[in-house]
């Protein structure tokens, strides 16, 4: 079979709802960061495979993290992504444990509560900030922080996508027992609008994401790399914004997502509230270092 990379759907970093290794990062880092992207969109892509069967995914999946191991070289970007991981001297198991994630993908399409949903995210988002900490050399101090913005990162796009989930995939992201709790039926997904009881279901549940994100809010605050930090935070705000469209707002017949204009301001905002609360940080470590020190 050919490289994995042919099975790609064409969709790259700049395609994605955020930022990825975006002009902040430092030039250094970013060929890690897009080496792990590359191998990560490869297998989403392989998981969401239109003509696909199940066990050729899962085949495809295993192959990939073959690759990681080192005992295939069959696709260029786990050898790419192998070797960038070798040269860091970081783990594989950020890599591996979103290839579970993709598995899951194939082999899970419902999502018993919110616990069982952010347990799913542990795999499908919280490796790729965790990843991206490793890059910088970040404590896991800020893992806690990380998670939370990344599974928030992931309900968003779960809100947003779940007609199309629903009606291309078969894939239900949104817990079951809050659309029982709402009144709501699974089958109401593929509506063109969504019935008040759905609406219902779904603005609660981004009200509790936007909650979710809040705890993320001291995140870049955490970080040591100021460009990092200054992502992190552009990251924050545009995620923000889009929790407070989907407290509002249709996914099923509205726009979610925001547009040129709205990410070029998020993008200003966030990255003068990172420079402000930082300096707000330095600031406050100065005032209570002792004299003479």
């Amino acid at each position: 079979m050919s490289d994995a990379s042919a099975l790609r759907s064409g969709k790259g970093h700049r395609d994605e709802n955020f930022p990825v290794a975006s002009w902040l990062i430092h030039p250094r880092h970013r060929a890690p960061i897009l080496a792990f992207y590359n191998f990560v969109r490869t297998a989403d892509d392989i998981a969401d495979h239109a003509t696909l069967a199940p066990e050729e995914k899962l085949a495809l999946l295993d192959r990939l993290d073959a690759g990681l191991l080192g005992t295939n070289d069959a696709d260029a970007v786990a050898v790419r992504l192998r070797n960038v991981l070798a040269e860091r001297r970081l783990t594989l198991r950020h890599a591996q444990d979103l290839l579970t994630a993709f598995k899951l993908d194939v082999t899970k399409l419902r999502y018993r509560d919110w616990d069982d949903l952010i347990h799913y995210c542990s795999y499908s988002a919280m490796p790729v900030g965790r990843f991206v900490c490793d890059v910088h050399g970040e404590s896991r101090d800020v893992w806690p922080a990380n998670d939370a913005l990344c599974a928030a990162l992931q309900i968003i796009n779960h809100l947003q996508d779940c007609h199309d989930d629903y009606v291309n995939l078969d894939r239900v992201y949104i817990p079951l027992d809050a659309m029982t709790d709402s009144g709501a039926s699974v089958e109401a997904l593929g509506e063109s609008r969504a019935s008040s009881v759905l609406l219902d279901c779904l603005h609660r549940l981004a009200d509790r994401t936007e909650r979710l994100l809040s705890e993320s809010d001291v995140f870049a605050v955490l970080i040591e790399d100021r460009r990092l930090a200054l992502e992190v935070s552009v990251i924050n705000t545009l995620a923000h914004r889009l929790t407070r469209l989907l407290m509002t707002r249709d996914p099923l017949c509205e726009r979610v997502h925001l547009g040129v204009a709205g990410v070029a301001g998020g993008t200003l905002l966030g990255v003068l509230n990172g420079t402000s609360r930082r300096l707000g940080r330095r600031l406050s470590a100065a005032s209570h270092k002792p004299r003479g020190a």
